[in-house]
């Protein structure tokens, strides 16, 4: 599971479709909905929040906008309510590995979408996240 911390505006064709799957994903974690995946290290910045399904929604809510950008039919009844939610910090070290890691699985799959990235010093992130420095998440896994 990959909850990315980038904007989905980065993502290429596959990562969008994934990330839409891995939210809702994660949503039923949320709920209680599904065995798998309750302890996933990425869902522990949702888990520690006020209201994480309604997080999680916003989190989707990003995602289904840049895909309807991009004219993908995503179910938008799948997303639920989307609630004033508090915003979600994401470390500057995080946010870079994160961008090193999406480079280097775009230099493989797609060349035309990492051509268009790899010239980016500061991507953005999520629309539900904002940038503080600090080190990589204690949730990332070890490259």
């Amino acid at each position: 599971m990959r909850l990315w911390s980038l904007h989905p505006k980065y993502l290429d064709p596959q990562g969008l479709v994934a990330v839409w799957r891995e939210a809702l994903l994660a949503r039923a974690v949320l709920r209680g909905k599904t065995r798998g995946y309750r302890y996933h290290p990425q869902l522990e910045r949702f888990r520690n929040l006020a209201a994480p399904v309604s997080a999680i929604n916003a989190y989707l809510a990003a995602v289904h906008i840049e895909a309807a950008r991009r004219g993908y039919h995503f179910d938008k009844a799948k997303i639920g309510p989307v609630r004033r939610t508090q915003r979600i910090a994401v470390t500057s070290a995080q946010l870079e590995h994160e961008w090193r890691h999406l480079l280097a699985k775009l230099k493989a799959r797609n060349r035309v979408q990492y051509r268009k990235c790899r010239a980016l010093q500061a991507p953005q992130c999520h629309p539900l996240l904002y940038v503080r420095s600090g080190r990589i998440a204690s949730w990332e896994r070890p490259p």
